[in-house]
């Protein structure tokens, strides 16, 4: 992060977190395994401040996620209409001719709690376009790439690679019948060849709930998914992506011991109120 992003980000960390109780406030400065102290007689948001200032970007940005500031999305106060909210938000950049293929690999990813944008069908006829691509460009998250024939050849494809790629968010590709080149080849691509969108959509879910860069963000996903389960079946399955996290916020225990009490697939799911209870102890100690 740039120094400006540094100053905007602390603030905001510092106006949020300072709304909550001295125990929290230390508990969750704690977590995240940055200083605290038992002896301040101050504000709390100039405590705040003090402890996190010299944080490095990478735990920074962490304790923002925690705190619900969507760090990396593009200017501040601007939220397009076209993602979902409390979605992953991926730009699907592709060729005109596969926008078919693209937005049913669009909706299959909607039901795993990820948004995307795909320039033919998210633009209204009236919008300029080249804005509206600009735009998802400057607040996406992830960009995945569809790599079919005659990519590589249109200036358009590659712009967004590249910008997206100079934002420092994670770029995926997925190969058809184009071999990633260029920056982006030097990362892992998908196979798409003879996939299904479902299929391929399952692939990046399980990516993006590993990978350094979106596996906090997709925790909260996840654990909203639990919340609302809508099935016996839907919740187990949840449960299990639950005890595949990787990352925990200090919240995550509440929210799961909640949706116990208030959603009855939970509650009545064989087994998984006890798995419940295992995973936030497992965490609290």
């Amino acid at each position: 992060m740039t120094p400006s992003e540094r100053i905007n980000v602390i603030s905001e960390i510092s106006r949020r977190l300072s709304g909550a109780d001295w125990p929290l406030i230390d508990q969750t400065l704690r977590q995240f395994s940055l200083p605290w102290s038992d002896t301040w007689s101050g504000d709390k948001d100039v405590y705040i401040i003090q402890m996190i200032e010299n944080a490095d970007d990478e735990k920074l940005l962490e304790l923002a996620h925690h705190v619900g500031i969507e760090v990396g999305r593009g200017p501040v106060g601007i939220d397009p209409p076209f993602w979902k909210d409390g979605h992953l938000r991926i730009f699907l950049s592709h060729l005109a001719e596969h926008r078919a293929f693209a937005g049913s690999l669009k909706e299959e990813l909607d039901s795993y709690g990820i948004s995307c944008f795909v320039a033919h069908d998210d633009i209204e006829p009236t919008t300029e376009w080249e804005d509206q691509i600009l735009l998802a460009l400057s607040t996406c998250e992830v960009l995945v790439a569809l790599l079919h024939s005659g990519f590589k050849s249109s200036n358009w494809t590659d712009q967004e690679v590249g910008f997206c790629m100079g934002r420092g968010i994670p770029s995926f590709s997925i190969r058809f019948d184009q071999d990633p080149y260029g920056f982006i080849g030097r990362f892992q691509a998908f196979n798409g060849v003879r996939k299904d969108p479902d299929v391929l959509a399952q692939e990046i879910f399980d990516k993006l709930r590993t990978h350094k860069q979106t596996k906090r963000r997709m925790a909260e996903i996840i654990v909203s998914r639990f919340e609302n389960s809508y099935s016996f079946q839907n919740a187990k399955s949840n449960m299990s992506l639950l005890e595949d996290l990787e990352v925990w916020n200090p919240g995550f225990s509440q929210r799961i011991r909640d949706a116990v009490n208030s959603n009855s697939q939970v509650s009545g799911s064989w087994g998984v109120p006890g798995r419940v209870e295992t995973l936030c102890k497992k965490w609290e100690s």
